[in-house]
C-alpha cells in the first residue's frame, strides 16, 4: 500500500505573506513554471482572479491545522494536472503513483494491461470526463516519499467550496464547475492507494 502522509498548505499567503487564520478563504493556484507544476494559495483579501497559466483553482476555507478533516483538489483539477505531466522518463514514477490515486477516486478507469516491445508492463486507461484513452507504464516507484510530498502539497487542501473549483483546459466547455460534494467528501483519514492496478 501507498499511505500518504499528509502535508497542510503552508498557511500563509503567497502574494501578501500574512498567515491564513482559521475559518479564512483562500484560493489555492496549480501554475506551470519552468516546466513544473506549482501551488500558491492567496488570502480572499489579495485575490485578482487566477493567472493565464493557470493549471488548475479552487477556493478552500483554512481549518484548524490538527483537523482530519482532509480534501482533494477537485477532480477536474487533478485530471488537469495529470493532462500537464510531461511523458518523460524522469516523471514516469510520480506519473504512476498519480494514475494509481486517479483509478481510486474514479477519474480514470483501468481498461487493459498488456506487455510492451521493452517488457514493460502498460496500463489502458480512460477517462469518462474528457472520453480521452491513456497508457501508463506501471513500475514500482522509486522514491515514494517524495512523490507522495508532492502531489500532497499539490492536491490536499481544507474545506473546498464545492462551488468555486475550475481546470484550466484549451477545450470548449472544460471549464466547469464541478459539485463533488460525495465524491470529493472531506477524507477522515489519509487515503491509501494499492501499488498494483490489480
Amino acid at each position: 500500500m501507498l499511505d500518504f502522509h499528509i502535508q497542510r498548505f503552508t498557511r500563509r499567503c503567497a502574494e501578501s505573506g500574512i498567515e491564513l487564520k482559521l475559518g479564512e478563504t483562500y484560493f489555492s493556484v496549480l501554475t506551470q513554471e519552468s516546466g513544473e507544476v506549482v501551488r500558491n494559495d492567496y488570502a480572499q483579501s489579495v485575490w485578482k482572479g487566477p493567472p493565464e497559466n493557470v493549471v488548475g483553482w479552487w477556493k478552500s476555507k483554512a481549518s484548524e491545522p490538527t483537523s482530519q478533516r482532509i480534501a482533494w483538489a477537485p477532480n477536474d483539477v487533478i485530471l488537469n494536472y495529470f493532462n500537464e505531466l510531461p511523458d518523460a522518463p524522469d516523471q514516469l514514477d510520480l506519473r504512476f503513483v498519480l494514475t494509481l490515486l486517479m483509478i481510486r477516486r474514479r477519474i480514470l478507469r483501468l481498461e487493459a494491461t498488456e506487455k510492451d516491445e521493452q517488457g514493460q508492463e502498460v496500463m489502458t486507461l480512460f477517462c469518462p470526463r474528457d472520453e480521452t484513452e491513456h497508457q501508463v507504464i506501471s513500475r514500482e516507484p522509486t522514491n515514494v516519499e517524495e512523490i507522495q510530498n508532492k502531489l500532497a502539497a499539490l492536491l490536499f487542501g481544507d474545506q473546498i467550496d464545492a462551488d468555486q473549483s475550475h481546470a484550466e483546459n484549451n477545450k470548449p466547455g472544460s471549464n466547469e464547475t464541478e459539485s463533488y460534494e460525495a465524491e470529493n467528501a472531506s477524507e477522515t483519514s489519509p487515503p491509501q492507494t494499492n501499488a498494483s492496478p490489480d
